[in-house]
């Protein structure tokens, strides 16, 4: 049921908001259907409500207070509200606007999940394949393709072990990372599917398997079989062959220059606008990318260790409280920090994108209270 909330109600949930494992085994993938989802279009009552709410809340908590970024409001497949506000490349002094591509960090995880699903449903891939079938000298053995996506592999997180054992002078590349892993065998966080441990190595790893498959660089087929056929013009993966383009993020005073390990993708390095997240998010919902059978496995909470609101899919931080359901990843890296959060019960959706430090994005969601009318502070994962 859509939740209509009158203004008076409204107002005081805004004020307060601003004051203060599952079997490897997988079904096979059914015929897909586009056309079993439809959005209920808004009132322009109901648009004009939530958009005051919505600048209220951001100009409070936002515009005021120095945010350097983007931001996109959505509900029903409708903008409420966008805004860009600040500086993209400092040097030059270039304003940011709706074409601006933002390092993306690990919101990049959903765009290279949803396409490993695409090639599980065009049956490509299995997701019980091992990583010996893509790496045979990998020496960690029993762990899945699955277990990658839903971060229950217990590989090591390369953004350690390369921190300490690599030339720093020298960019690494994905498959660099893997014959470091060959060659010097860092130690697992885990065992296999033993439990959930967040690691950037498992979507290195998932980035090559897309190479592998495809026979095409992971840059080059996002680009031609996700970006450009959902319409995301100003989407792109960055890679060691773009380090003369490279524009820093910054924290509150200083750059941050590229390091070692800013060439590596799929864990991160997704570049895009908040209006190419917003169709990201349309064609999740429309099922025009993905079936809502797969989607409904990557939305399934496979790190099922500790009772908790707090859970993960495949490719999906998910959080459940009290018939709510948020599907969402943030991402952080250097500078940036990014959030995308999707309010399923309400068809709503908050971006916001930085570039320069802010943690107070990751609280971007607290506004959801305008579409669920309740006041819900709990902290998703960064």
């Amino acid at each position: 049921m859509i939740r209509i909330l009158p203004l008076i109600l409204f107002c005081f949930i805004v004020s307060d908001c601003s004051e203060s494992s599952g079997s490897n085994k997988t079904p096979a993938p059914k015929k897909v259907n586009n056309s079993d989802f439809a959005f209920r279009s808004l009132s322009e009552g109901e648009k004009n409500l939530y958009t005051e709410e919505i600048r209220n809340f951001y100009n409070a908590k936002y515009a005021s207070r120095g945010f350097n970024g983007s931001i996109l409001v959505a509900k029903n497949g409708e903008i409420l509200f966008e805004d860009y506000r600040g500086i993209y490349n400092f040097q030059t002094k270039e304003p940011i606007t709706e074409h601006t591509p933002f390092h993306l960090a690990s919101i990049s995880k959903t765009f290279t999940a949803m396409t490993i699903l695409k090639l599980w449903e065009q049956h490509r891939i299995a997701l019980d394949d091992t990583l010996q079938k893509f790496f045979p000298k990998l020496p960690y053995r029993g762990i899945t393709v699955k277990m990658l996506l839903d971060h229950r592999s217990g590989l090591p997180n390369y953004l350690y072990f390369m921190d300490t054992g690599w030339d720093k002078k020298k960019k690494a590349t994905n498959w660099d990372v893997v014959n470091f892993m060959i060659e010097h065998q860092p130690r697992p966080m885990a065992l296999p599917d033993r439990g959930y441990h967040y690691c950037n190595t498992n979507y290195v790893l998932l980035a090559l398997i897309i190479e592998i498959i495809t026979s095409q660089s992971f840059p080059q087929y996002m680009k031609d079989s996700v970006f450009a056929p959902l319409g995301l013009k100003d989407t792109y993966v960055f890679s060691i062959a773009d380090t003369a383009k490279y524009i820093p993020t910054y924290s509150v005073r200083r750059p941050f220059p590229m390091d070692h390990l800013d060439c590596t993708y799929g864990d991160k390095n997704v570049y895009s606008t908040v209006r190419d997240l917003y169709m990201w998010d349309k064609a999740l919902y429309e099922h025009t990318f993905l079936q809502k059978s797969t989607l409904d496995m990557a939305f399934t909470p496979y790190s099922n260790e500790h009772k908790t609101m707090h859970n993960y899919g495949l490719g999906w931080h998910l959080y459940f409280n009290t018939g709510d359901t948020i599907v969402y990843h943030n991402g952080k890296w250097h500078g940036t920090n990014t959030a995308f959060t999707r309010l399923v019960q309400d068809t709503a959706t908050i971006i916001m994108l930085g570039n320069k430090l802010n943690n107070t994005i990751y609280h971007c969601r607290e506004m959801g209270c305008i579409f669920t009318g309740r006041d819900d502070k709990n902290a998703l994962e960064e």
